[in-house]
């Protein structure tokens, strides 16, 4: 979904709004309606009502009616619904969206929270890992040099361990941090 919405969305489009976007596509249903039922407590995403017009400016979806909860809104890009599996499936990702394990960070800027969600839906379990420069800006909605600097952010707060861009290939490797070996401590003489 994120790949679509990075082609669907104008290249302008804020993380923040690609957030709203990834929920909103993820929690919509056969017809394109979604409902949110927290409002966007659960987003972390503090003085949205922008980021709803941005992404009705766009064309994308219609204004809901924030006098109302939950929120009810319909998504006006058809395409959309079939870019994912079943409506299980989208609600599970919508969740994991939230909080992307291995790199979730919830208290983070949304340009930092998307860079990670970005990270962690491609990072399959091998130590190592790598996409090219040009997806990885475009599905974060920000330029390389800007890519970069969020990517260096995240090797600041240790979610990433490091980082390297390959100029000659354009490729973007990154190491995700290993789990703290955890030591058995015995009450009792082992």
């Amino acid at each position: 979904m994120l790949t679509y919405l990075g082609t669907a969305l104008p290249r302008f489009t804020s993380p923040a709004a690609r957030l709203l976007a990834l929920q909103c596509a993820l929690r919509a249903d056969a017809r394109g309606r979604v409902r949110i039922p927290a409002g966007l407590r659960g987003m972390r995403l503090r003085q949205s009502g922008e980021l709803w017009l941005e992404l009705a400016h766009a064309g994308w979806l219609e204004l809901p009616d924030f006098r109302a909860l939950p929120l009810q809104l319909r998504l006006l890009d058809a395409a959309v619904l079939d870019q994912a599996p079943g409506r299980r499936a989208r609600c599970r990702a919508a969740h994991w969206a939230l909080r992307p394990a291995p790199l979730a960070l919830p208290a983070a800027a949304p340009a930092l929270r998307l860079a990670a969600l970005v990270l962690a839906s491609h990072s399959p379990t091998e130590a190592e890992h790598s996409t090219d420069m040009d997806v990885l800006a475009r599905l974060c909605g920000h330029s390389p040099q800007q890519t970069g600097e969020l990517l260096d952010r995240l090797v600041t707060t240790g979610t990433l361990d490091a980082w390297q861009h390959n100029r000659v290939t354009d490729e973007v490797l990154w190491q995700l941090p290993q789990p703290q070996a955890r030591t058995r401590v015995c009450q009792q003489p082992c």
